[in-house]
């Protein structure tokens, strides 16, 4: 049996298929919608259909931006010889919190999960070796998680940069096996980075 109108069903149903919104929480957020003034409802739609319209990866570090090349990318203050290697926009995120990482980053949008049918060819690996041939690289710092398919991918681009002579490192320890980069504090991020080791 329909509860709602088929609008507010509807809304609930497309607000629950978000990442981490269960029925209860779209429920909520479906009423608090529909009790806000139109003009407020209109603005957050538009800011949805613009991000979801304007944004597009970089083409340099494949991060989410709005430009052709993000803001970290196109500083020159930034050290772009030293590459952080991470799984989302949400780990950067992560490290740019710690105020201490002066490199720059690439992005690989997943990691590599033979389990999900997940490959080397499904996440940014050939944008990443494009970037060490024509930049001036010196050290590529692996910060994937410490899950399964972390470990895996951190292996897999270390056994593809290690032949070109460039130095690649790993995080270290500090961050938990299985925790995902997003959900640690920022001490724990910057001991993890100081304490990286060669593989």
């Amino acid at each position: 049996m329909d509860l709602y109108s088929g609008y507010i069903s509807r809304l609930i149903e497309e607000l629950s298929a978000l990442p981490g919104i269960g029925n209860k929480s779209a429920q909520r957020l479906a009423f608090y919608l529909v009790n806000q003034p139109k003009d407020k409802v209109k603005k957050l739609s538009d800011a949805i259909v613009e991000a979801r319209d304007k944004v597009q990866y970089c083409s340099c570090c494949c991060t989410l931006t709005d430009r052709e090349i993000c803001p970290i990318c196109a500083n020159e203050k930034r050290d772009h010889s030293t590459i952080m290697v991470v799984e989302n926009p949400r780990d950067l995120a992560a490290y740019e919190k710690t105020g201490k990482f002066e490199g720059v980053y690439h992005v690989l949008h997943g990691a590599i999960s033979p389990m999900l049918g997940i490959g080397p060819g499904d996440i940014r690996l050939k944008e990443l070796m494009q970037r060490l041939q024509t930049d001036d690289v010196t050290e590529v710092i692996i910060a994937t998680n410490s899950s399964l398919e972390g470990e895996t991918t951190a292996m897999y681009i270390s056994k593809l940069i290690k032949p070109t002579g460039i130095k690649v490192t790993r995080i270290a320890s500090g961050v938990p096996v299985g925790g995902d980069l997003e959900y640690i504090d920022e001490i724990t991020l910057l001991r993890a980075l100081e304490g990286r080791t060669e593989l």
